[in-house]
């Protein structure tokens, strides 16, 4: 990507769910869940996804699966957070680490693939 390339500012659920490896039906589930995850609707009635709100779900993902809170143990963390002022810190931090441990997945997956070729 060259700097005069724009910055894709909204997303729709499929590119969510690819981007935050999650299926549909959780993004809308959650967004019954928790307040703050309220995506827009375009003309056509679709989710509209910001950037912030990918960080907000990556937060709540990492918050759910990794540390195993409970739905409502996740909703005080991130009203914790809130309150303390470093909620979109911490939630682009849950990003970062996301994106990490996908790129080290991917490698592990094409490490498995070169190894397997290279056993033939």
């Amino acid at each position: 990507m060259s700097p005069t390339d724009p910055v894709q500012e909204f997303f729709a659920i499929g590119e969510v769910c690819d981007l935050t490896d999650l299926k549909p039906h959780v993004l809308r589930y959650w967004e019954s869940q928790f307040k703050f995850l309220n995506p827009q609707k375009n003309r056509s009635g679709n989710r509209v996804y910001q950037r912030k709100e990918i960080e907000l779900i990556q937060l709540v993902k990492h918050l759910l699966y990794v540390d195993k809170y409970t739905i409502e143990g996740a909703r005080l963390k991130v009203d914790e957070h809130r309150k303390a002022g470093d909620l979109r810190q911490v939630a682009r931090a849950a990003l970062s680490l996301e994106t990490v441990e996908s790129l080290e997945r991917e490698l592990r997956d094409l490490l498995r693939v070169l190894q397997g070729k290279e056993e033939r």
